[in-house]
C-alpha cells in the first residue's frame, strides 16, 4: 500500500521558467554530512563535496543562458542562487537542478540526493542582498543550522 502522497514544493500555477533569480537548497539524501564538514568556520569539502561543488560550477556550460551567483556546498546541502533570462531562453529551475542532482551523483558513483529541492522565487534587490550574504556566511552559522545534525557531521 503506498504512503502518503508527498506535497510539491513548488509554488502552484508558477512559471518557473519565468525570468528572475531563485534562491536553491538542495539537501543529501536522508541529510547526510557526505560533503565534508565545517572545521573552523570554514567548509572543508571532501573528495564527493568537489565533485559536488565542480557539477555546480557548470550548470553554466550544460544551460548557457543561466547564470549562477554566490553558491556554497555544505556538509549535507548546498545553497545557491541561479539566474533564469526571459522564458524561452532557458529551462525551467526544475530542469537545472535535476541535471545537477543528477551529474553530481553520476560523477560520484551514487545517489547523492533527497528527492525535490527548496527554492524561493528572489523578489526585489534587498532581498537578493540578504540571501547572498546568507550563503556567503552559512559556513559561520553551520553550529546554529537547523540542518547541522551535530553527531552525525
Amino acid at each position: 500500500m503506498p504512503g502518503p502522497e508527498r506535497k510539491s514544493p513548488r509554488l502552484p500555477a508558477y512559471d518557473y521558467a519565468a525570468m528572475g533569480a531563485y534562491f536553491v537548497t538542495v539537501c543529501a539524501r536522508n541529510r547526510a554530512c557526505v560533503f565534508g564538514a565545517v572545521v573552523s568556520d570554514e567548509m572543508r569539502l571532501n573528495r564527493v563535496g568537489r565533485i559536488v561543488e565542480e557539477c555546480w560550477s557548470a550548470i553554466t556550460m550544460h544551460f548557457p543562458a543561466v547564470r549562477l551567483d554566490p553558491f556554497v556546498v555544505m556538509p549535507n546541502h548546498v545553497h545557491g542562487i541561479v539566474w533564469l533570462p526571459r522564458a524561452g531562453h532557458a529551462p525551467p529551475l526544475p530542469a537545472v537542478i535535476g541535471s545537477f542532482k543528477s551529474a553530481a551523483s553520476r560523477a560520484a558513483g551514487r545517489p547523492l540526493w533527497q528527492r525535490s529541492f527548496y527554492d524561493r522565487v528572489i523578489r526585489d534587490e534587498e532581498e537578493l542582498r540578504a540571501l547572498r550574504q546568507y550563503v556567503a556566511q552559512n559556513p559561520l552559522r553551520w553550529a546554529l543550522d537547523g540542518e547541522n545534525p551535530s553527531s552525525n557531521c
